[in-house]
């Protein structure tokens, strides 16, 4: 159907009473004319061609024969109150409708109230299909939303990414300033991971970071965040814990991790981590001593985890 705008049909409309039929059916809009009950009266080719349903089939039929069942009451509730009220004019709307195939469109609809030859009073509906228009504001929003999570988030395991999670620890900083809340954090990274990239490839490697994270993931309490820093590298914030039960959860991914197999190659996995507790200080050196940790659990032998020797 061709753009114009119901305002300009409801002037037409109004102009030529004594033609009434003619500028109906001439219109590039769908129009249709509904009793007082709700029972279509009159429907014009446009109406017709939009919703795909001969003219016979459509008149003297409900008008919520077009409109999805859930909607059907309220759209009845206010039709009756359009043609019960005192307003000529309806407040132009945006639905959702069905046509005859059972597709679901969108439609702008807009409604006057006429006068008809026994006195009883008509509701005049134009509609204007924008069912594409929505699509792309569909569309529009879900790439804007992507766009937002990949700015937050790593693309490959989906965690948040080094920037966003070293704001989210400096923020559980402030909320441990605020209310004295424990605080700790681990960093861990894979063993010999290049060791995996270089006999099976990158995307054997990539398979593995991401069936890691999701196991690890599964493991950790709601509260904690999982935050890749980069690489094979990864951190752990754990609001609300001492060192002492983080080192307790860490131990629980670190076995969970040893005892799984990764990859269509059943590659076995290992961890290295360290733990911090926050007293003071800012976040960089909170993951300096986390670091420091965890390379100790590295010189020790790997597939460990280790406390950091002093808190900052």
């Amino acid at each position: 159907m061709k753009e114009i705008s119901p305002d300009q049909l409801y002037q037409l409309f109004n102009r030529s009473k004594r033609n009434t039929e003619n500028v109906i059916k001439a219109a590039p809009i769908g129009i249709c004319i509904t009793t007082p009950s709700g029972h279509f009266e009159m429907v014009n080719p446009a109406y017709c061609e939009f919703y795909g349903y001969q003219q016979e089939e459509l008149l003297g039929q409900h008008f919520t024969q077009v409109v999805p069942e859930e909607n059907r009451a309220v759209l009845s509730a206010l039709h009756e109150e359009f043609m019960q009220g005192n307003e000529n004019q309806e407040l132009r709307q945006e639905w959702d409708v069905v046509i005859k195939n059972g597709e679901r469109r969108t439609v702008i609809a807009e409604a006057a109230r006429t006068e008809a030859d026994d006195g009883e009073p008509r509701k005049v509906t134009f509609i204007i299909d924008i069912t594409q228009r929505k699509q792309l504001e569909e569309r529009l929003k879900q790439a804007n939303e992507r766009l937002d999570h990949l700015a937050h988030h790593d693309e490959l395991t989906e965690l948040l990414n080094r920037r966003a999670g070293l704001q989210r620890l400096d923020e559980e900083i402030k909320r441990f300033k605020r209310y004295g809340t424990p605080l700790s954090i681990a960093m861990y990274d894979l063993d010999d991971f290049k060791a995996f990239n270089d006999t099976y490839g990158h995307s054997a490697g990539d398979s593995v970071l991401q069936q890691i994270t999701t196991l690890v993931s599964e493991i950790l309490r709601d509260t904690d965040l999982h935050i890749r820093l980069g690489g094979e590298e990864f951190l752990i914030i754990m609001p609300g814990v001492n060192a002492e039960e983080a080192y307790q959860g860490m131990e629980r991914v670190r076995k969970s991790v040893e005892q799984q197999s990764f990859t269509e190659h059943q590659l076995t996995v290992t961890l290295s981590s360290g733990i911090v507790s926050y007293a003071e200080g800012s976040g960089s050196r909170l993951l300096d001593h986390a670091d420091k940790a965890m390379y100790q659990a590295k010189k020790a032998g790997r597939n460990r985890v280790v406390i950091a020797s002093s808190s900052t």
